[in-house]
């Protein structure tokens, strides 16, 4: 490669993706619009259907948003004020939002180390009589250590509520030979649909897949004001509905998730081949058990605000996911949790410095991104 043929390399660009697949994602829309069922339309039927069959479940509700999943998924189960929800400590707010926004109380627990997933061995001493559920973030695209959760979970009788807006199509291993897709593991799993997820919507939107009948009844009540018919309603609702329009542009972007997860997983592997013993940066950790889909791929450096401006400088775009973990944020200050309550996330919110990463990236932007942070790293 010649010195400077590489100007910029985005943190992310979705421009690439839709010029992939603009023939088949615009007369999508068209249909949409020509037909004018833009609430609870056909392809939303058709999208919640096809999304549970990819998942391997029973049933799909689609909702406006990930944060809407978790809150409408939580509410199917009964969870409100007085009770308690286990959530990780390191992720993005909305996990713990949606538990706020039922009146229970979120309980944080720190992160292993390496996979940035919940710390399952620090779980069940988290757990009192007013817990009632926990819910596991596959953060990054690797899901959580399920099985022996969901052995403390059934030995403590709660629920499981899976975040996987990270984790679209990524797999876990169950027993030996046998795989299951995230979010089809626990008895509820959430997705986000925000433009910048695995798969994502062009707009904000989300969904809650399970296999259990009755929750699946609830949903579809939660989601549009309770209503059981046109203009009766039984139960207090919410007014979450995926629109049309995201759902026929999802259909098409669905048919293409397993290629562009495949092509993330490439880049990974590229990323790790081209940083490989550089000391000063600590490489993401794939567990055995898992199929990582690098929805971000993350790494670690102590000197992280000078490395990232010398990125910056080369005109690469990195990200921070995340900076401050929850129990430091200002608004969960009325939990009594403090500064040096969980070491392993603050150390990693410190450290972590998330480099550029989608399908569409080129792996002469890869390599070159990878030069560019060994050569600021080993000064």
């Amino acid at each position: 490669m010649k010195k400077n043929a590489i100007k910029r390399v985005l943190v992310l660009d979705l421009a690439r993706q839709f010029k992939e697949i603009k023939k088949d994602i615009l007369p999508a829309i068209g249909h949409t619009l020509s037909r004018g069922d833009f609430i609870l339309g056909k392809d939303l039927a058709l999208f919640e259907r096809e999304f549970a069959r990819y998942c391997g479940v029973k049933f799909c509700i689609g909702v406006n948003s990930g944060t809407d999943a978790l809150f409408l998924g939580l509410k199917s189960l009964g969870i409100g004020a007085g009770d308690e929800v286990i959530v990780p400590v390191f992720t993005y707010i909305a996990s713990a939002l949606a538990v706020t926004y039922t009146g229970a109380r979120p309980v944080f627990v720190d992160v292993d180390e390496q996979t940035y997933n919940i710390d399952v061995s620090k779980i069940e001493q988290a757990i009192t009589k007013n817990t009632k559920a926990i819910i596991p973030v596959h953060l990054y695209g690797q899901p959580a250590d399920m099985k022996p959760l969901s052995g403390i979970a059934k030995k403590h009788n709660l629920k499981i509520i899976e975040d996987t807006a990270q984790a679209h199509g990524s797999k876990y291993r169950i027993s030996a030979g046998k795989w299951r897709l995230a979010g089809g593991i626990g008895d509820i799993g959430c997705f986000s649909f925000y433009p910048t997820k695995n798969l994502g919507a062009c707009g904000d939107g989300g969904a809650i897949i399970t296999d259990n009948e009755g929750i699946y009844k609830k949903l579809l009540m939660l989601r549009d004001y309770g209503r059981k018919s046109r203009y009766e309603h039984v139960s207090l609702g919410y007014n979450s509905r995926l629109d049309t329009l995201q759902a026929s542009i999802l259909r098409i972007k669905l048919r293409h998730l397993d290629k562009w997860n495949a092509q993330r997983r490439k880049k990974a592997g590229i990323y790790n081949k081209e940083l490989k013993g550089c000391t000063g940066i600590i490489l993401p950790k794939e567990d055995d058990y898992t199929k990582h889909v690098y929805h971000q791929y993350v790494v670690r450096v102590k000197n992280r605000d000078e490395v990232m401006a010398g990125l910056n400088n080369e005109g690469i775009g990195v990200l921070i996911h995340y900076p401050i973990p929850l129990h430091l944020q200002e608004v969960y200050r009325n939990l009594g949790y403090k500064k040096g309550d969980f070491p392993v996330a603050e150390r990693v919110a410190r450290e972590i410095m998330s480099l550029p990463m989608y399908p569409n990236l080129e792996d002469k932007q890869v390599r070159f991104v990878s030069k560019s942070l060994r050569n600021i790293v080993d000064k």
